[in-house]
């Protein structure tokens, strides 16, 4: 792939859709994820938000003054 087409880490935005797999692991971590229920009709789960921090820009002061 090309350098040019490559995504910088922080342009990626959270997605609002959750892959099957993700869905059931979420669920299992919150207990309510019943492995006898259709998949069709499986339960909502909220997609967690993931934010970046930024580091912040420290100032250095002129001795020369």
């Amino acid at each position: 792939m090309d350098r040019s087409l490559k995504v910088q880490a922080g342009a990626i935005k959270t997605r609002n859709v959750l892959t099957r797999a993700e869905r059931i692991a979420r669920l299992k971590e919150i207990d309510r994820f019943d492995p006898e229920a259709n998949i069709v009709g499986m339960a909502k789960t909220r997609v967690p938000k993931v934010s970046l921090k930024r580091k912040k820009k420290v100032k250095k002061e002129d001795d020369a003054k």
